[in-house]
């Protein structure tokens, strides 16, 4: 019988590329719609046990999450694309060390980020634009998700790590832990604990102290392909510069987004006040369900290109992108004739107040209307990480949100909130559109190369 090593390998080394999209893809699937359905549950928890400035506090300490967000997309990302890269090229010593390395700068930077931002939340709050109402919500959750960073940042890299060797499997068990243990300490600490709003924030740290608990299990018990060594944590200069020039994209990535969330958090505020802020705060959450089929398929077929672009095996790597993109405008089809089929039974189960109700049914309305494009722009930004392409990454990294916060900048000016809500789809159309003028030379270059090493079986 094969060792699991062996078998995790020969995961990504097939030609039958539909088949091991659809095996990643399905647990990642799982996995996430558990998460995605947590998500959901919280805000309700929020919504009926908090209130309105609950959901609001949600919208302002958004930006300052994505802070974290993107310091561990910038070491999972860089690190994963470059592990699945090297697995592909069979320089498994190489691929470890970039594991190690990865997992001790994600220590390194939650300790860094905690320290620099802990002691001035409210300033943060204030600046985003948090009102009087709305700050002691906003500052009494972050403090604890913020003393939690570490969990936070490594939960999110080993997640990634585990899926650049292939096993989704492990991320999908690791996710729904997560997931049903945190809507479970949410019920015990909002309402039986009445622990208000953060009650929500100690079920999430506590909730992602166990997913870590649960990986590193999988690491350690010699189940995995790639294996932690102490000594792989000592930095090797190279292997940082290759996780940082594709890593750093997508903090920068992050840091615009954050910049682009203030602008807009801030004109919400102007234009539509504490309302517009808790229709956002519903609104992320529908968006979580409605772009999850494009995150899943990009992640599923990231390591899947990583692996055949190490191995030359373009012809494939071209096959997984079409596939992918086929199967997430399906998709995102599907999901945009159910939220505008049923708007308002939607948004009803994250609220029962009236003017809120009607805020964020207009909004749907207008950010939803290019949601097919949107599920395509997610798997598309994915192409140039995974193929370590630095350049480009950069180029994609920075587009849509940087065209966020210009279209909010300009839109309000003459439609007022709807102009703010209308940047949404207009960053995604014009996102999408630069993803595509990029991807054609590469395209091009693809086909013309030779042959694939191996035969191609089929799909």
């Amino acid at each position: 019988m094969k060792n699991i090593q062996t078998l995790n390998h020969n995961v990504l080394d097939s030609d039958r590329i539909g088949r091991l999209l659809f095996k990643l893809t399905t647990p990642m699937f799982f996995g996430m719609l558990v998460q995605n359905i947590y998500n959901v549950v919280d805000i309700i928890f929020i919504g009926h046990y908090v209130g309105s400035d609950g959901m609001a506090a949600l919208s302002i300490v958004f930006p300052i999450q994505m802070l974290v967000m993107g310091v561990g997309n910038m070491v999972g990302i860089g690190g994963g694309s470059l592990v699945s890269r090297l697995i592909g090229s069979s320089d498994h010593k190489r691929a470890e060390r970039a594991l190690g390395n990865t997992i001790c700068f994600a220590i390194i930077f939650s300790f860094i980020l905690t320290a620099a931002v802990l002691p001035s939340l409210t300033y943060w709050l204030k600046l985003i634009g948090a009102s009087e109402n709305v700050l002691p919500f906003a500052h009494g959750y972050l403090i604890i998700i913020f003393g939690g960073t570490i969990f936070n940042i490594l939960n999110a890299v080993l997640l990634m790590m585990v899926r650049a060797e292939g096993n989704t499997r492990v991320a999908m068990i690791s996710l729904i832990l997560q997931s049903v243990l945190n809507i479970g300490l949410d019920a015990i600490f909002m309402i039986w604990l009445n622990m208000g709003i953060a009650g929500a924030a100690w079920a999430m740290v506590i909730a992602q102290a166990v997913s870590i608990v649960y990986i590193l299990t999988y690491y350690l018990g010699g189940n995995s392909y790639l294996k932690i060594r102490w000594s792989n944590f000592i930095p090797d200069m190279k292997i940082v510069k290759d996780i940082f020039a594709i890593g750093s994209a997508q903090f920068l990535q992050t840091v615009i987004t954050t910049i682009a969330s203030i602008i807009f958090v801030r004109a919400a505020v102007n234009y539509g006040g504490d309302i517009a802020l808790g229709a956002f705060g519903a609104i992320q959450r529908i968006m979580m369900f409605a772009s999850m089929p494009g995150m899943v398929l990009g992640q599923a077929m990231q390591p899947i290109l990583g692996f055949n672009y190490g191995a030359k095996r373009f012809k494939r790597a071209l096959k997984v992108i079409y596939l992918s993109s086929l199967a997430t405008m399906a998709f995102g089809v599907g999901a945009f004739i159910v939220i505008f089929a049923a708007t308002e039974p939607i948004v009803r189960i994250f609220t029962t107040d009236p003017a809120l109700i009607a805020e964020t049914v207009t909004a749907c309305r207008y950010i939803f209307i290019v949601l097919p494009l949107f599920s395509l722009f997610n798997v598309g930004q994915l192409i140039f990480p995974a193929t370590g392409k630095v350049g480009e990454s950069f180029i994609i990294a920075i587009s849509r949100p940087a065209l966020l916060a210009a279209l909010v900048l300009i839109m309000p000016h003459f439609f007022q909130m709807t102009g703010v809500w209308l940047a949404f789809p207009g960053s995604d159309t014009l996102g999408l559109l630069l993803v595509i003028i990029l991807f054609i030379p590469m395209m091009v270059k693809w086909r013309k190369a030779p042959p694939d090493p191996i035969p191609d079986s089929g799909q």
